[in-house]
């Protein structure tokens, strides 16, 4: 009789210890998020906790009441199981709740910010955190741009090309005639990748063929411009979460002429209108309309944002901005006209990358007079003729891309696959 308690107090005690640290966390998850646990699930989670304790509570008090059967037979279990699982399991459950909801918010910065600014994965912050939790992080995090648009006058595409520090050699010192120059980089353990465009005439927005139905990949818009090197542009509309890319957010211009001419918004409000002009000045513009922008001369453009740099100042970037670190891309000019182009990688499991603060500096430090924010995620991407992409960066080229180009970075998508999406638009440099 004493062996069959003693059993049952230990099926008893392992069922309950097995459960009961899980439950406590999910408990307190529920505690902090208005998402994830609804009040009648809240209370289930409540009572299978007390059912848990309860049951730990008989389970321990039978087993070391009936301890001195078969003690050696179990004493394996005891500290091989017990003492190596529920070790890992216990702290498992303590680190997580610590990171989550710890002193330090470095994680829950990182967390929030990042998953706020994506279009299908803000649920992995919503699980977790309430929306007042998710607010404060937001709004101590965020990017508070001039209000200004651009002034073209300060670029000047005869302005001597003279250079006094490392980053401008980087910039200048390549033979005459080139049409780019690929500079690499590294942000946060990153690959990052910088072209230097030496004639903005050059640079041209492609639009998808098949518009407000599918969007292409950058290398198939490359592809049917003859592209010399092309990144991706601004984001698309995704009602749904259709993910199709067929449609691009807000105002659209290419080769002077309206494509969609939608209202643009981002979770911030960030940015306005991204474009280049027949005179070959990056502008940009705030409320400014498609027609305003067509009658200022604007022969392509997009939709996106945040600007990062106005007339040479830089915009105010609080924390992290609140864009959080992924993937990134963006677009600026220099004062003697040279168009930069930048993509930063992130890790193979999306946790890191760029953000806003990053971004800035990059374009900072290379001259850049005007910068803005291009999508990033999945969407960033840089490609080159096949090639060259092979040849220079040792592209894999995926099957599932032109082939004809490759991508010379390293996409991952939300499924953490090594591969970019289609998407609306992008910036070709042609022949």
């Amino acid at each position: 009789m004493d062996i069959k308690k003693k059993k049952l107090g230990f099926k008893l005690l392992l069922f309950s210890s097995l459960f009961l640290p899980g439950l406590l966390l999910l408990f307190i998850i529920g505690c902090n998020s208005n998402y994830l646990i609804r009040f009648p699930f809240f209370i289930a989670i409540l009572i299978l906790i007390i059912i848990s304790i309860i049951l730990f509570i008989i389970g321990f008090t039978t087993f070391y009441k009936n301890r001195k059967a078969h003690e050696r037979r179990l004493r394996r279990w005891l500290k091989v199981f017990i003492g190596l699982f529920f070790t890992i399991y216990i702290c498992g459950c303590l680190a997580l709740s610590i990171m989550l909801y710890g002193p330090s918010d470095k994680f829950r910065t990182w967390l929030i910010t990042t998953a706020m600014q994506t279009m299908n994965h803000q649920y992995l912050c919503k699980w977790f955190y309430s929306d007042n939790a998710i607010n404060n992080v937001l709004n101590n995090n965020y990017v508070k741009e001039s209000g200004e648009s651009t002034d073209p006058s300060l670029v000047d595409k005869e302005k001597p090309k003279e250079y006094a520090n490392e980053y401008e050699k980087a910039i200048l010192d390549v033979e005459e005639g080139t049409p780019y120059k690929i500079i690499n980089l590294k942000v946060n353990g990153c690959n990052g990748y910088l072209a230097a465009i030496y004639d903005p005439s050059k640079v041209k927005l492609a639009v998808t063929q098949r518009l407000g139905t599918y969007g292409q990949y950058v290398t198939q818009m490359a592809d049917n411009n003859n592209a010399l090197l092309a990144i991706n542009g601004g984001g698309f509309s995704d009602p749904g979460n259709t993910s199709t890319g067929g449609t691009p957010t807000g105002i659209t211009i290419s080769n002077g002429k309206i494509v969609t001419n939608g209202e643009y918004g981002t979770n911030n409000q960030s940015g306005g209108i991204i474009g280049f002009t027949n005179d070959d000045v990056l502008v940009l513009l705030k409320n400014t309309t498609a027609e305003q922008a067509i009658n200022m001369g604007v022969r392509d453009a997009i939709s996106w944002g945040p600007f990062l740099i106005v007339n040479g100042t830089p915009s105010f970037i609080k924390g992290n901005g609140g864009w959080g670190y992924a993937a990134r891309s963006a677009i600026g000019q220099r004062e003697d006209g040279i168009v930069l182009l930048l993509v930063i990688d992130s890790n193979s499991i999306r946790t890191k990358g760029a953000d806003m603060v990053d971004l800035t500096e990059i374009m900072q430090n290379y001259g850049a007079v005007n910068a803005a924010n291009l999508d990033g995620g999945t969407s960033s991407v840089m490609v080159l003729p096949k090639d060259i992409a092979q040849s220079k960066y040792s592209a894999p080229c995926n099957d599932y891309m032109d082939k004809n180009y490759c991508a010379i970075n390293d996409p991952i998508d939300g499924a953490l696959e090594h591969k970019t999406r289609p998407i609306a638009d992008a910036w070709v440099v042609i022949e």
